[in-house]
């Protein structure tokens, strides 16, 4: 990130903070800390919580009690980053728990360790800016070195849009992947893409599917207009 390494203290080394592991260690010097997860080199909460940036690779519920227990600790000018699937909820608690001398940036990679397996160059990566400049030289860094496709946004714009483009596609996911195991020999190209679609989400943990349907603010309304529209087209099967 710059000439002198940057140190980064991860919080939360599941499937997701793995991958974030993976594509930092060459540039930074990461300090881990989960206490659920044994990790070789372990770090306390407070080594993890004085680097320079701070990431928060954690269920979004967690958010608020991690930023409490870091608050003291961190440095003037340090960066915190969230990598929630939503964006208004994470980033009013890290303003609310956060010192005013700490920059916040809330990000959501859109892509998981399933749907990166090939890696994550051209993969899409949502950012907004919420406190201090710190956000222009990680989107400077997201795209230059890690080549994403960064995406600057408000939080409620990104919670509209993910309330369809994740609400949906993890709610069909799970209806199918409950109704399963799903066809694999006589399949159309149409089928396969969905069937790989659920694929890619059907592992998640069931914090990431709570997150999206339960954490975005907007969520219901679309969930509810989806069952409404399910609900419309069996009464006019029924009723042939």
């Amino acid at each position: 990130m710059c000439a002198e390494r940057t140190t980064v203290g991860l919080f939360g080394f599941g499937g997701f903070g793995q991958l974030v592991a993976a594509h930092l260690t060459p540039y930074a010097d990461l300090r881990i800390h989960d206490p659920y997860v044994s990790i070789l080199g372990h770090a306390s909460l407070a080594e993890a919580a004085e680097c320079d940036v701070v990431i928060l690779a954690v269920p979004v519920h967690e958010i608020p009690a991690i930023c409490d227990d870091i608050a003291d600790i961190l440095k003037p000018g340090a960066v915190v980053v969230d990598v929630g699937s939503v964006k208004v909820a994470p980033i009013e608690n890290m303003k609310r728990c956060l010192p005013d001398h700490v920059q916040i940036v809330g990000t959501h990679p859109l892509f998981g360790p399933q749907s990166a397996g090939k890696g994550i160059q051209g993969r899409k990566l949502s950012l907004c800016p919420v406190r201090g400049e710190a956000w222009r030289a990680i989107r400077v860094f997201l795209k230059r070195e890690l080549k994403l496709e960064v995406i600057t946004c408000q939080p409620e714009e990104h919670d509209k849009e993910a309330a369809m483009v994740q609400g949906l596609t993890h709610l069909v996911a799970k209806v199918l992947d409950d109704m399963g195991p799903l066809p694999t020999q006589m399949t159309t190209a149409s089928f396969d893409l969905l069937r790989e679609a659920v694929g890619m989400v059907k592992d998640d943990p069931p914090t990431v599917l709570n997150a999206i349907e339960m954490a975005n603010p907007f969520a219901a309304s679309v969930r509810n207009t989806f069952f409404e529209r399910a609900e419309a087209l069996r009464r006019r099967f029924d009723a042939a």
